[in-house]
């Protein structure tokens, strides 16, 4: 198969999914590639209970049906590919990932999302794997019947709580401020459930254990009190930061490492957009992801078909 397309897209979570969508359906010849499963951050949502026209459904489920679509109409979608090299500039654009070789094309669509983002602490690299994760889809079952604590005070955070407490005999929410920053439907929510405590205005100061995790150490920010709660496990839900760094020293980033687009998300260099979590925006949800994806999408049609009449 040539590696040779119209239009190459970094990232198979909603955003990169829905643009392979649209640009195969317009009979683009459309790759989209992804260091690692279809779908994003979205398949490690329990539940999707606000995606217009779908109900309530598994946020994997929703990502098996767009890769589903995107194949559908032609689009190749290439999955667990680590990318090794990039050059945006000039013409044609190069992709250069570690099985597959180099993919180019005058098009490239920058949708790779975030990743979650960690306490810093040295302690939590020694229970990474062992007790700390960042995924509850992932890893709640292995904590049945167990203890356990869930950092963050979020939409996120509250949410995946919520999905743990099927699991877990207890659900700790460690939070850094005295208030929470979720909406007040899912605060309600986890304030009734009885299998949910909270300990508020907490800075997480270390984890506890030895081969695995036994307990998570806080301190409260008023009174220096220094509480450990017992857990098997600690899953830390506190943001995602883009995983923009690839893209460094070819396109312009705020201070934040987003990715800046106008209005049409065309990045500063031609023929390159952006979409979802990488880029500058603020509000982060599986329907923003897919609105990005449409327009960057059919700004990139619009871009090739110029390149064609020209």
């Amino acid at each position: 198969m040539s590696n040779a397309y119209d239009a190459i897209i970094l990232g198979a979570g909603p955003a990169g999914l829905t643009a392979g969508i649209y640009l195969a359906r317009a009979k683009k010849k459309t790759v989209i590639i992804d260091e690692g499963i279809a779908g994003g951050q979205m398949i490690l949502s329990h539940t999707v209970a606000n995606y217009p026209g779908v109900g309530e459904a598994t946020g994997a489920s929703i990502a098996r049906t767009m890769v589903k679509q995107a194949k559908s109409f032609g689009c190749d979608v290439v999955t667990q590919s680590k990318l090794l090299g990039i050059d945006l500039r000039g013409d044609i654009k190069s992709v250069e990932v570690d099985f597959e070789g180099t993919y180019t094309a005058p098009v490239v669509i920058i949708a790779t999302g975030g990743i979650p983002r960690t306490l810093g602490l040295e302690t939590e690299s020694k229970f990474k794997g062992h007790g700390i994760s960042y995924c509850a889809t992932c890893d709640g079952e292995f904590f049945t019947g167990k203890e356990i604590v869930a950092v963050g005070g979020g939409n996120s955070a509250l949410e995946e709580a919520v999905s743990l407490s099927r699991y877990a005999s207890k659900v700790t929410v460690i939070h850094e401020f005295d208030h929470f920053q979720a909406q007040p439907w899912i605060v309600d929510e986890a304030k009734a459930n009885p299998k949910l405590s909270f300990l508020m205005n907490q800075r997480i100061e270390s984890f506890k254990g030895d081969d695995t995790l036994e307990g998570v150490v806080s301190v409260d920010k008023t009174s220096g009190e220094r509480i450990t709660t017992p857990a098997a496990g600690c899953f830390v839900f506190i943001g995602y930061t883009p995983a923009t760094a690839p893209f460094k020293n070819e396109i312009q980033l705020n201070d934040r490492g987003e990715i800046i687009t106008d209005d049409d998300l065309r990045t500063n260099r031609e023929g390159v957009f952006a979409a979802g979590d990488s880029r500058q925006k603020k509000y982060r949800q599986i329907t923003t992801a897919v609105a990005d994806g449409t327009t960057a999408a059919l700004g990139a049609i619009a871009y090739l078909d110029r390149r064609v009449s020209q």
